[in-house]
């Protein structure tokens, strides 16, 4: 077209060839830049949209409960870890960037820490401690997560280490994450973010939200330690 247009005012002044060659310059890079426009608002189009989980529901706080004693040995060796922040909300607004957060985290932490027993890693039933080696069982690795939301500047009032009994009656540990659509877990059985009531565990109790005093949860019976993997 450019070349057809200009052989059309082949016989104009030099002037005017040159202004001509600009205008269809300019509306080249014009038609350019519209066409990678219209590409990337297709592809933004394309991109399927987030999808919240439903509304769900939060477990109520129970009475007082006493910690699992290898959390409280972990919060003697690192108090600023356990530190409560009144000023902090209790519960996080479920945007579709903190719902896209939490699953990548779930997923990468799960993907990066080899499980292994205490016993096996650290020679003792039960210590609670972070997998800076790249092993640890499941309340390490749920400290992990915790600590890297936290550092993504979630507050760490709504993110609750948690005690379950898991499918097979066993002592073991999540990450609760107390949300305005219902309270999610984290877990390193699953790459997936499931509202509470859908892992199939029973609920025994969690940190509390004002202290290190821990609450208990559905009444469940407390076990000695979260020992497995």
């Amino acid at each position: 077209m450019l070349y057809a247009v200009q052989g059309s005012v082949g016989g104009a002044s030099p002037v005017v060839r040159a202004a001509v060659r600009r205008r269809l310059r300019r509306a080249a890079h014009l038609s350019i830049v519209g066409a990678a426009l219209l590409l990337g608002t297709a592809a933004t189009q394309a991109r399927p949209a987030i999808r919240l989980p439903e509304i769900g529901t939060s477990i109520d706080d129970g009475q007082a409960a006493r910690p699992v004693a290898a959390w409280s040995e972990f919060c003697a060796r690192m108090p600023g870890e356990c530190s409560i922040d009144p000023s902090e909300p209790t519960q996080i607004t479920l945007t579709p960037a903190v719902w896209r957060l939490l699953a990548a985290v779930n997923r990468r932490v799960n993907q990066k820490i080899r499980p292994v027993t205490d016993m096996e890693h650290w020679g003792v039933v039960d210590r609670w401690d972070y997998p800076d080696d790249g092993f640890g069982d499941c309340e390490d690795i749920q400290l992990l997560k915790r600590r890297i939301l936290v550092e993504r500047r979630l507050p760490r009032r709504a993110l609750r280490m948690t005690v379950v009994i898991d499918e097979i009656g066993e002592g073991h540990a999540v990450l609760m994450v107390r949300t305005d659509r219902g309270d999610l877990i984290l877990d390193n059985k699953t790459s997936a973010v499931l509202p509470w009531q859908r892992t199939g565990y029973s609920f025994v109790k969690r940190e509390g939200q004002d202290g290190q005093a821990w609450v208990s949860l559905n009444n469940g019976t407390s076990p000695v330690t979260t020992a497995n993997r």
